[in-house]
């Protein structure tokens, strides 16, 4: 293996979930270099959500992948802990403890319950959100943080969403 295909394969493997571009900054190599290199990784994985493709190594399931990647993103994150400090909450609890708008609430939610990470329990006219896997959400949480980009992109979003609220 080469020197820059063991340095992406090692960085990866530091950064389950790195998605692209973050991958090409932090090891300061051209994306054509990248791209070329992670074709001929055969022990890596990858998974593209919400415009994003993300890398892992083949240690990973589909259901910790989806995960990794939405604890990635700072807001999603939130709403996981959230969820993992109350058992269950009501949207709008939730929406109002991370002061944001209930709108970026569902747009998160809508990927988080659609690859069975959080479900929308249905109890007569009211909803209540709950982890689908705890355990397993609680061992990710701890090897996962977002990097600055996608902290700074996710804030610019709660930024432009409580424009658009108090407008």
């Amino acid at each position: 293996m080469s020197d820059t295909r063991a340095r992406i394969y090692r960085h990866i493997e530091s950064n389950p979930g790195v998605h692209f571009r973050e991958l090409t900054r932090a090891l300061d190599l051209a994306t054509g270099q990248v791209q070329y290199h992670l074709g001929r990784l055969d022990r890596i994985t990858s998974e593209s959500i919400n415009g994003r493709t993300h890398y892992y190594t083949a240690s990973f399931d589909p259901w910790e992948r989806h995960a990794i990647a939405f604890l990635r993103r700072e807001t999603a994150r939130d709403v996981l802990v959230t969820l993992v400090e109350r058992e269950a909450a009501r949207p709008g609890k939730v929406a109002d403890h991370l002061d944001i708008a209930r709108s970026t609430l569902e747009h998160h939610l809508s990927g988080l319950v659609e690859h069975d990470i959080v479900e929308k329990r249905r109890d007569g006219g009211r909803v209540t959100l709950a982890l689908c896997r705890r355990d397993q959400t609680v061992e990710l949480l701890a090897t996962v943080d977002p990097t600055a980009p996608d902290r700074l992109s996710d804030r610019f979003t709660r930024l432009l969403d409580r424009l658009f609220e108090s407008s």
